[in-house]
């Protein structure tokens, strides 16, 4: 799929918008407070008064009105450009369940916060629980109009900074593993809902999250009770397509940056972009990131012709590829730049950081290895 000229002219759009707020090293480390922060209010506001922020969210609850395609122009070009927004990917990820299951209230709260800079977050993964979700202990016991929860939950991106968690929580613990899961929408400030940072390497993203008989009303829930596995086994094409898109912005960037120092830097008597060894591994990395793109852009444009519950093969494809290719790209464009790559003056050594995590949330690789395979063997 090749870009549409609107849909060109917002990636440049956006693309100016990120070198002219946070294009320098300096600026985003205003911006983060000296890198300790992964989201910058100050640059979710901006984009939310552009009204770029949920750019595919229905125009009816207040969205853009956009397809699936535009918002991976968007997510391709804050991950290129080091956005500090890092949290939005996961806000998107919850808004597309709540639009699958939730009712209209809910619909209309969660897509109103996301295109005002007010994130939410979705919080899945539990100490014995990660990829897979079967586990869930948490409990979410009905008693009388409410649901009172109970337990930990954990690797929770942006629950500090939410507006609300969406919580898998167990509601029959009678049949099987996948049956008498409920999803439910608790405000992040509920009593008895505790915080505390996971410490990565990386600025802060992630939270334990405790829920110590924590109460919300039966209308909390989203969708059906009992029904929480099948609705988020409908929304998962979307968030690997989420990640695949920050994933080719993420490789793009560490392309660009390894360009510009081989083009500068010289080593005995010329410039190294001159030596063979390097431009092929350029060219190759090169290479991999046009397929990587034509591809996701081929799945989002399925996605935006109704195709999305038949993509459980090609969705898990982008999420691996892109990924594997993002990481890849950062290590490799590392060792180009010698030992300027480990400085931070230079950034590559964020952008090495920053590509380890996705081949691992979002269900990892190996788990998208799975998916693949069994569509194919089974």
């Amino acid at each position: 799929m090749r870009l549409t000229a609107e849909q060109a002219e917002f990636a440049r759009v956006i693309r100016d918008f990120c070198a002219r707020e946070c294009g320098t090293q300096a600026q985003r480390d205003a911006l983060t407070e000296n890198g300790t922060l992964a989201n910058s209010p100050r640059i979710l506001a901006k984009l939310a008064a552009h009204g770029w922020l949920g750019v595919s969210l229905p125009e009816e609850l207040g969205g853009g009105g956009a397809g699936f395609a535009d918002e991976c122009v968007f997510l391709e070009e804050t991950s290129r450009g080091l956005a500090p927004i890092t949290a939005y990917s996961s806000s998107l990820t919850a808004a597309q369940t709540y639009l699958k299951w939730g009712n209209d209230k809910q619909k209309k709260t969660v897509v109103g916060n996301l295109v005002a800079g007010r994130l939410e977050a979705i919080a899945l993964s539990e100490p014995e629980a990660g990829s897979d979700l079967g586990g869930v202990r948490v409990k979410a016991v009905r008693d009388g109009g409410d649901y009172v929860l109970n337990g930990q939950k954990t690797w929770i991106s942006a629950a500090h900074i939410s507006e609300h968690l969406l919580v898998l929580g167990r509601e029959d613990a009678t049949g099987g593993k996948h049956q008498g899961l409920t999803l439910l929408m608790v405000p992040r400030a509920t009593p008895g809902v505790e915080m505390r940072e996971v410490r990565t390497m990386e600025a802060r993203t992630c939270n334990d999250v405790f829920f110590t008989d924590v109460r919300v009303p039966a209308s909390a829930v989203v969708g059906t009770a009992g029904e929480g596995w099948k609705q988020l086994m409908r929304g998962l094409g979307v968030e690997r397509l989420i990640i695949a898109a920050m994933s080719v912005g993420s490789a793009q960037r560490s392309l660009d940056d390894a360009i510009a120092f081989v083009r500068e830097r010289e080593a005995f008597g010329r410039k190294i972009a001159t030596f063979q060894a390097l431009r092929h591994r350029i060219a190759d990395l090169a290479t991999d990131i046009a397929f990587a793109r034509s591809f996701l852009y081929d799945v989002a444009a399925r996605i935006d012709a109704g195709q999305e519950d038949q993509l459980a093969q090609e969705s898990a494809m982008a999420k691996l590829r892109c990924t594997e290719i993002a990481k890849n790209t950062a290590l490799e464009a590392m060792q180009l730049m010698g030992g300027y790559g480990y400085a931070r003056e230079y950034g590559m050594e964020f952008q090495v950081r920053r590509a380890l995590a996705p081949p691992i949330y979002g269900g990892t690789n190996e788990i998208q290895r799975e998916i693949i395979a069994k569509r194919l063997l089974s």
